[in-house]
């Protein structure tokens, strides 16, 4: 907890107005559960909260990231600000079209049912798009630069931007099959809150992995950090064969379910 508030008091001092765009996904966040107790339809098997509930959770976890991340670069100020903006603006209009589309009960994405449908879910491809190309920007910056941090978590950085890569990668198979399942039509029986199918491949879960592998490898690097005190080629062969494993998991779940296997069966 005492790191969740440091994390959120830096951003909050190096960027309020990013800073305030997490707060903004909170609250639709907090929208997104009322509604789970006070709206009944159903979307696809699921109530039409869940998703943006999702959505938001995620979004508010990776820009309060990116606010932080961006803390360690040697980027002029006004180069922070202008990565800062770009990230959670373009991420705050895509959550904007999920729970509005939500809210209407029907699909943001792969949904071509009208016009306009078609050009919400194509406007939520460009902003993506947008932060992809951001995503290998900091890709080359993390291996060319000295970041302020050690070179074990430095390396940790460097593997999660570039699984993070990979998992937007997965995104777009998901979006040139316009589904997300393999072997069954989207909806039907699937895990509490997440909704990953319990009877056909489910490529959100690959996907979900990889996006969050920009938390997950250098969270893992500090806590190897501070728990084994040793040198930091110990500890950056450590990170190197923890990010190696954790990208063959990702490469095992995405590969399971392209076979049309679900990652649990029930």
């Amino acid at each position: 907890m005492r790191y969740i508030k440091q994390v959120c008091s830096t951003v909050r001092k190096e960027s309020p107005i990013l800073f305030g765009i997490v707060m903004i996904h909170v609250i639709f966040a907090i929208v997104s559960i009322f509604g789970l107790f006070i709206d009944s339809r159903t979307l696809m098997g699921v109530n039409v909260w869940i998703k943006p509930l999702k959505f938001t959770i995620s979004g508010a976890i990776y820009i309060l990231t990116i606010g932080y991340l961006m803390t360690l670069y040697p980027y002029s100020k006004r180069k922070k600000n202008i990565l800062n903006n770009i990230v959670s603006w373009t991420l705050l209009l895509e959550i904007g079209i999920i729970v509005y589309q939500g809210s209407r009960g029907v699909q943001s994405h792969y949904n071509k049912a009208t016009n306009f449908d078609s050009l919400l879910f194509a406007f939520m491809g460009l902003l993506i798009a947008i932060n992809v190309i951001i995503m290998v920007l900091f890709v080359f910056d993390s291996i060319r630069l000295k970041l302020k941090t050690t070179k074990p978590v430095q390396l940790a950085i460097v593997l999660g931007w570039i699984i993070l890569v990979v998992g937007s990668w997965i995104g777009g198979q998901m979006i040139s099959q316009m589904s997300h399942n393999v072997g069954v039509v989207d909806g039907g029986p699937g895990l509490p809150l997440v909704n990953w199918s319990t009877i056909a491949g489910d490529l959100r879960i690959a996907h979900f992995f990889g996006l969050h592998g920009i938390q997950i490898i250098p969270l893992f690097a500090l806590w190897v950090s501070n728990k084994w005190k040793t040198t930091n080629r110990n500890l950056m062969v450590t990170v190197t064969i923890f990010g190696l494993l954790y990208a063959l998991w990702i490469g095992f779940i995405f590969y399971q379910a392209k076979q049309g296997i679900p990652l649990i069966r029930l």
